[in-house]
């Protein structure tokens, strides 16, 4: 499955000589690729080409598009009093999401120009959209580091970075002022620091047993003392970012933290362990805890806001409407307790129809997507003329998205690959759930699926990586004609995406062309309409 030789594979059995570690053990501890400065070269190639296509034209279309209209303006507000605001009122407003999103939002605004009020460009457009360009271009340097160190191969690792730079979903969604590419990144940097940890902690493992540890001895003596696992606190602490722009986080969240628990199981199983249960509960519980309570903490810090606030809605609920003493920190608690079930009530009542709503099981065959903007406004050298930015994703790659599931399913499992049912996990988490609100008649829409696109991007890598086939030196590898006609399978793949993404390059961005044009890019017909 490597394109390079992994840390594993160097090692070699002569350098474990002499250690009391069994070189089995010490292959399956040990991180799948080594250290290279020169991956950077073409990790940076791949963030430069998906920083320029999210920078140019950033401030087109002019003016607020789709769920601008409350996000651009929520972030200005809270630069302004603290909180969302109802000017008609001149109170504070009742929203459904929790702050952090539009308070990045707002940072952008506040550093570039906003509506009104200069800055560097006319409106303040680039102001209110530069934070959803610069966290989209962050989330493609995180997979690409990331899926080198899951697939050991620096190869695999740019190729799952230019399929997310080059999917039209992530892309329309990195040049709009909307919440869901601030989940997605922060969600993704979460199982990136998860998987820096799994690495750290079992180096730690084979040090400690390098250095004479017994994993069979009972008691505290087959248990080594590993640390502060600094890199999952970092996972809880964007998992609490995540949760602070939208409680759909929630379903990571749980997933993540299963992951937590058995890999440390693992690692036991891995070593020889007697207990490894019980050795995750006497050693981990406590870690796991803080992870929680990290959540947490970053979570509430997300309302500083509010809580400073005199105007926040329902700031004073218990002493303005039930007319009841409050006490200290603990009455705003309550307050913030009575904001959220109000804001839940009206995400499960939320039933009201709208034109571009769709439901989950359309949203991999892009059944429904979602128009952002539409102008005939020209001129475009025809008689009538169309611009639009269209929340699709590209179709060549999601149309993908579910062969390469079913790649997952059959890799994995006739491989006992952990990777597979990690990034199937991951996948499904941000999908999945929606079922239950279709049941309910919920209205949604295609971009609550975004935080999944990564996983699905690692999904198809995964396959591709399958059918290129493990590097020829490695033992049972397959002979150098499999492997040649591998990669240029996934060469050939790449560079369909690539050019598909060219193709409606001019629908995700708003540029005019001919109504016929325009039309020969609507391939569902009135579903993409």
């Amino acid at each position: 499955m490597t394109m390079e030789t992994s840390t594993a594979d160097a090692v070699g059995p002569d350098n474990g000589a002499g250690s009391p570690v069994p070189e089995a053990v010490r292959r399956r501890l040990l991180p799948r690729v080594a250290r290279d400065p020169r991956s950077w070269l073409a990790t940076a190639l791949i963030v430069v080409i998906a920083g320029a296509l999210r920078l140019i034209g950033l401030a087109h279309p002019r003016g607020k598009i789709f769920d601008e209209t409350y996000y651009a303006t929520e972030g200005q507000e809270l630069f302004d009093h603290g909180v969302e605001w109802r000017p008609e009122s001149d109170t504070g407003d009742f929203v459904v999401h929790p702050p952090l999103g539009k308070w990045i939002i707002g940072a952008g605004e506040w550093l570039f120009g906003r509506a009104g009020h200069g800055g560097w460009l006319t409106n303040g457009e680039f102001g209110w959209r530069i934070a959803a360009a610069v966290f989209g271009t962050l989330s493609v340097l995180i997979l690409i580091r990331t899926a080198r160190r899951l697939f050991g191969s620096t190869v695999l690792g740019c190729a799952a970075g230019l399929l997310l730079a080059l999917d039209g979903m992530h892309f329309v969604l990195s040049r709009s002022a909307l919440l869901d590419i601030f989940l997605m990144t922060f969600i993704l940097a979460a199982f990136a620091c998860l998987v820096m940890d799994r690495d750290q902690r079992r180096a730690r493992w084979l040090t400690a047993m390098e250095a004479g540890l017994d994993p069979t001895a009972p008691g505290r003596a087959g248990r080594p003392r590993l640390g502060v696992p600094w890199w999952r606190l970092g996972a809880a602490l964007m998992l609490g970012c995540a949760a602070a722009v939208k409680w759909s986080a929630l379903w990571h969240i749980l997933i993540f933290i299963a992951l937590i628990v058995a890999w440390e199981v693992g690692v036991r199983r891995t070593v020889g362990a007697r207990h490894p249960w019980r050795d995750t509960l006497l050693d981990e519980l406590g870690w796991v805890l803080a992870v929680v309570g990290i959540i947490g903490a970053v979570y509430l810090a997300s309302w500083t806001g509010w809580f400073l606030s005199d105007d926040g809605w329902a700031r004073h609920h218990l002493a303005r409407d039930l007319h009841q003493r409050e006490l200290p920190v603990i009455g705003a608690l309550q307050n913030l307790y009575h904001y959220h079930v109000q804001a839940l009530n009206f995400h499960s009542g939320l039933h009201e129809t709208h034109r571009y709503q769709s439901e989950p099981w359309q949203w991999l065959l892009l059944g429904r997507p979602v128009a952002f903007y539409y102008s005939q406004d020209g001129p475009c050298g025809a008689a009538t003329c169309s611009a639009e930015v269209l929340l699709l994703g590209t179709p060549v790659l999601w149309w993908s998205f579910l062969p390469a599931l079913v790649g997952l399913v059959w890799f994995g499992t006739s491989r006992r690959d952990w990777r597979a049912l990690v990034i199937g996990l991951s996948a499904v988490a941000g999908i999945v759930p929606w079922f239950w609100y279709e049941i309910k008649d919920r209205t949604m829409f295609v971009f609550y699926a975004l935080p999944s696109v990564p996983f699905l991007v690692l999904a198809v890598v995964y396959v591709l990586g399958a059918i290129i086939g493990p590097a020829p030196a490695a033992r049972g590898g397959p002979v150098p004609d499999r492997r040649l006609f591998g990669t240029i399978f996934a060469a050939l793949y790449v560079a369909l995406v690539a050019l598909c993404f060219a193709y409606f390059y001019p629908i995700y961005t708003g540029k005019i062309i001919t109504y016929a044009e325009w039309s020969a890019r609507m391939w569902l017909g009135g579903r993409w309409i």
